[in-house]
């Protein structure tokens, strides 16, 4: 579903922040990403969604691309084709939530499915499947920052992406909310077959996922990884 192909970023310095990843993310797995703070976690994360540039190196031939998402090449695709790839593809857990505050709850999650002229009703349904039912006439300002957050992972799932970009999804939510909601986005996961990438500091939130990959600047690899839900 996602490939990384010696994927690499710098900063203007020139100075490397991840250099030469390689790995496969298959359809219909959850995946959490660790590693320390300044590794790049949230930079994989902006890289993979096309909201930040890789480094092309100088000697790659035409048309290659150090990330392909459900076999389009991300560097092959002008921002008008990524915009529309992330529309239509993708769904985005940021930190900041990124609520709209001039839109309704609903309209919030609703958005999605209008940009990609698809029925709303669902919006409705993922409200209510994040604890948040009968309150989508309200507005973010209204919200504390864990509802906020709910908004933010409802909005991310109601269009049913084949790619999910989380970071630290459950970062502002209380264990039993944050529990209900990862537990929520793994059975959307497995009913679609999507891919999930959850960047996370937490070990509880990692229990929850297939597979937990560990990152370095010039590496990722598997740890091993005892959660209930493992195959």
């Amino acid at each position: 579903m996602l490939e990384l192909r010696n994927l690499s970023k710098s900063y203007a310095s020139g100075r490397p922040v991840l250099s030469n990843l390689s790995w496969t993310f298959k359809a219909g797995e959850f995946v959490s990403i660790m590693g320390d703070s300044g590794v790049g976690k949230s930079t994989l994360l902006n890289l993979i969604a096309g909201l930040d540039t890789p480094d092309i190196a100088a000697n790659a031939a035409p048309g290659e691309s150090p990330i392909i998402v459900d076999g389009v090449p991300m560097a092959g695709l002008d921002d008008d084709a990524a915009t529309k790839l992330r529309r239509a593809r993708m769904g985005f857990i940021f930190q900041a939530f990124h609520v709209l505050p001039h839109l309704t709850l609903l309209q919030n999650v609703a958005l999605p499915l209008l940009l990609n002229g698809l029925p709303t009703a669902r919006a409705a349904e993922m409200l209510d499947a994040v604890g948040l039912g009968g309150r989508g006439g309200d507005f973010p300002h209204q919200l504390s920052g864990g509802e906020m957050q709910r908004v933010a992972i409802a909005r991310a799932l109601v269009h049913r992406p084949a790619l999910v970009l989380a970071d630290e999804p459950t970062g502002n939510l209380d264990p039993d909310t944050a529990h209900s909601i990862l537990t929520l986005l793994r059975r959307e996961i497995k009913s679609t077959g999507a891919c999930a990438i959850m960047v996370t500091h937490s070990h509880t939130a990692a229990e929850m996922t297939d597979k937990v990959l560990q990152l370095s600047k010039s590496c990722i690899q598997e740890t091993t990884n005892v959660n209930p839900f493992k195959q």
